[in-house]
């Protein structure tokens, strides 16, 4: 089959997955589809919203759909590097009496990975599962461990309650591809999940895709060709974050730092897969404007003046779009 027919294929797999999460959860289909575009660009997504929206549900779902194996740690103060990555022990032999170490490997070794309010943990800890995020990887006592493909790793914050918490700092920030921010429900969606979520039974989540499938769109996502104007677009909807790069009074005003270059991979990769699982060969400019807020709200660092405002990073990326 040439690209173009697997593209076209593809597209047809993600609607069916589509279907089967939401099965379960009701609404969030720009959620949905952005952690699925991540998934298969290779991104890794933090997601912010206030408890009780059904985020952990949601990663959950989505394991299922893509037969993919799932992993929660709940992050807290006390939470060391060891709890996520895994540890070493001593193993006794009955029969010849020797001693040895065996690694016994962590919840990071998981397709997927729900890492529960990353911000309760200190930043040695969240650094062992940002180093894992990274390197796809996990070193113990001098020997390396490869963590099974794919790996996608879920982050999620409250937005609320901040005390007693880490915040991630810009530099961690940037690992992650996406920032999405979960929303109440509308009134008639409420309605829907209290509804089904009252019932004797739940729905069953049956499998669409399997891992090694998933790899191999990965690699398609990859080959996907980008027009030079659209990756151009892309590096000057980035660069104009700048202050000083541009002219643009609202990054001028409301802006201590811009975005960096990591910014305008993600912003192609994030334009490939949405046109990739949207069953189109290759992405427009509108493909980079409806993953820019998803890929810049974490990277642009706003100042006083915005804080007091009330000017969001949404806004401004918003201002830069509508040029």
């Amino acid at each position: 089959m040439t690209d173009v027919e697997l593209v076209e294929q593809l597209s047809q797999r993600i609607k069916t997955v589509r279907s089967e999460i939401g099965k379960v959860i009701i609404g969030q289909h720009e959620i949905v589809d952005q952690l699925l575009i991540s998934l298969f660009a290779r991104g890794h997504c933090l997601l912010v919203g206030v408890p009780g929206l059904a985020k952990t549900l949601l990663i959950r779902t989505l394991a299922q759909s893509l037969e993919l194996s799932f992993s929660r740690i709940q992050f807290t103060p006390d939470l060391m590097p060891g709890d996520i990555t895994g540890t070493e022990v001593i193993e006794e032999n009955v029969s010849t009496g020797q001693k040895s170490f065996r690694f016994i490997k962590g919840p990071v070794f998981a397709n997927i990975v729900l890492a529960d309010e990353i911000n309760r943990t200190p930043p040695k800890t969240q650094a062992a599962l940002l180093e894992a995020m990274q390197e796809h990887s996990v070193t113990a006592a001098g020997t390396t461990y490869q963590l099974a493909e794919p790996f996608f790793v879920l982050a999620t914050q409250n937005p609320i309650e901040q005390e007693g918490t880490y915040p991630l700092p810009e530099a961690q920030l940037d690992r992650f591809m996406f920032n999405l921010l979960l929303d109440y429900p509308s009134f008639k969606e409420e309605v829907e999940v209290v509804r089904t979520t009252t019932l004797e039974k739940s729905p069953t989540v049956n499998n669409v895709m399997s891992s090694v499938e998933i790899i191999a769109a990965q690699n398609l996502v990859r080959r996907v060709p980008v027009a030079d104007n659209v990756i151009e677009y892309a590096v000057k909807l980035v660069q104009s974050t700048r202050p000083g790069f541009t002219t643009n009074k609202m990054v001028g005003g409301f802006l201590s730092y811009g975005a960096g270059p990591r910014a305008s991979q993600y912003l192609v990769l994030g334009a490939k897969g949405r046109a990739a699982l949207s069953g189109r060969f290759t992405p427009g400019i509108e493909d980079v404007n409806a993953v820019a807020a998803s890929v810049l709200r974490h990277r642009i660092v706003t100042n006083f003046n915005a804080e007091a405002e009330g000017i969001t990073a949404d806004a401004i990326v918003a201002d830069l779009i509508k040029g």
